[in-house]
């Protein structure tokens, strides 16, 4: 008798190809959407922190030359030039983040952003905000975000300075 159909080894072994092939197909992608979402956070945390850096630096020119020796008011006007809601280092929302507490640390809404120009980012509770952490007397600015991004080794990166050269 002369069968002309497929074997059932012919068909596992068929099977077994295309499982490999779709398990590198789903990691190949998956590492794509990962790269895809620590550029896009990078892009948006170095977009605000461009636009930190001009609001601190005129906040620390309204200190004058000699930070020490500025008035109340001139202290209080240079406060008003930065952007966002301003919050503790204690505050639970960025407790983990080990902000330095020289930073005076600010939480940035949408609006908030939007007033810097900066549209389409979201910055909320469900998506992670960003915070920007202004250091006025040596015109610093660090710029967080409270969801950070998990690196190949497990961790989870918060702040600019430490995703600023990943490239997973």
């Amino acid at each position: 008798m002369n069968n002309k159909g497929i074997t059932l080894v012919a068909l596992i072994i068929t099977v077994i190809v295309l499982l490999i092939i779709a398990s590198i197909v789903v990691y190949t992608g998956t590492d794509t959407i990962k790269n895809a979402n620590l550029q896009s956070l990078k892009t948006n945390m170095l977009l605000i922190e461009a636009k930190g850096r001009e609001y601190v630096e005129n906040a620390s020119h309204e200190l004058g030359v000699n930070p020490s020796e500025a008035t109340e008011e001139m202290k209080n006007r240079s406060a008003s030039m930065l952007v966002g809601t301003k919050i503790e280092n204690t505050d639970s929302l960025v407790s983990h983040l080990n902000i330095d507490s020289k930073y005076s640390v600010y939480k940035l809404s949408e609006e908030d952003l939007n007033n810097m120009g900066i549209r389409d980012i979201t910055s909320n509770d469900e998506d992670g905000w960003y915070i920007i952490a202004y250091d006025v007397t040596g015109a610093d600015v660090k710029i967080y975000n409270t969801e950070g991004i998990r690196v190949s080794d497990g961790t989870v990166k918060y702040c600019l300075d430490d995703i600023r050269d990943l490239s997973e």
